[in-house]
């Protein structure tokens, strides 16, 4: 059995951390779509770096986003 790519990984987060967004009616920006012109040659600063990047910032604002939500209540 394969093991889910980091992607997929990257996806469930999304979508778990969208779902306790709206469970607590915190509205959240759109998380970063992932690349579609990765040549698959291991390029140094490949688009995936940046993705990964840009899904931690993502991630970290949500968290944020969701932990001032709480303090308020």
């Amino acid at each position: 059995m394969l093991s889910p790519s980091p992607a997929h990984d990257s996806q469930e987060m999304f979508r778990d951390l969208q779902r306790r967004a709206r469970e607590a009616g915190v509205a959240l920006r759109p998380p970063p779509p992932e690349p579609t012109t990765c040549c698959g040659r291991g390029c140094n600063g490949c688009v995936w770096e940046g993705f990964y990047a840009a899904a931690t910032f993502w991630q970290e604002d949500a968290l944020a986003a969701l932990a001032e939500a709480q303090a308020i209540r």
